[in-house]
C-alpha cells in the first residue's frame, strides 16, 4: 500500500528510507552520540572492525552491553568468519585451477584481487558508517549481529 512523502506528497512505498521524488529521509535516522567508557560511541563502533578490540569489547564491561558496540563488534567477527570461509574455498578452487596450464593460475590470481578488494570496500563502508554513528547491516553477518544485541 502506498504512502505519500511527507515532503513533496509522492506516492512511495511504505518500506522506503527515502522518497524517490524529492529524496529526503522518510524516517529519521538513529545515530550513536553518547559516550561509552573513555571512547565516543561512533568511535568505539569504528574501533570495533579492528579484530582485537572487538573482541575485547565483546568482553569487557560497559561496551559488551552497549547495543551499538556490542552489534559492530559482531558484524566484524561474522565478517572476518565470512572472509575465511570465501578463502578456503578460493583455495581449494585454486588447487584444481592450477591444473591448468597458463589460464588457471592467472584466473586464481584475478579472482584472488577482486575478492580481497571486494572485502577491503565493504570493511571501509563499515568503519566510516560506523563513524557517522550508523548500524549499517551487511545482508547475513548484519542480520544475525542484530539479532544477538536486541535487548532481553
Amino acid at each position: 500500500m502506498p504512502i505519500a512523502c511527507p515532503h513533496c506528497a509522492a506516492p512511495m512505498p511504505e518500506t522506503a528510507a527515502f522518497c524517490p521524488a524529492c529524496g529526503r529521509a522518510v524516517r529519521p535516522v538513529e545515530r550513536a552520540r553518547g559516550i561509552i567508557g573513555a571512547l565516543p560511541e561512533p568511535w568505539a563502533g569504528a574501533l570495533a572492525y579492528f579484530v582485537v578490540p572487538a573482541i575485547v569489547f565483546l568482553l569487557v564491561e560497559p561496551y559488551k552491553s552497549n547495543r551499538f558496540v556490542r552489534f559492530h563488534s559482531i558484524q566484524c567477527i561474522g565478517m572476518c568468519l565470512v572472509a575465511a570461509v570465501v578463502a578456503s574455498v578460493i583455495r581449494v578452487t585454486g588447487f584444481l585451477l592450477f591444473f591448468i596450464p597458463a589460464l588457471g593460475p592467472l584466473l586464481v590470481w584475478l579472482v584472488s584481487m577482486v575478492v580481497i578488494l571486494a572485502f577491503f570496500m565493504i570493511w571501509i563502508v563499515l568503519i566510516v558508517k560506523a563513524l557517522q554513528g550508523e548500524m549499517f547491516k551487511i545482508p547475513v553477518v548484519g542480520d544475525f549481529a542484530e539479532q544477538q544485541t536486541i535487548p532481553g
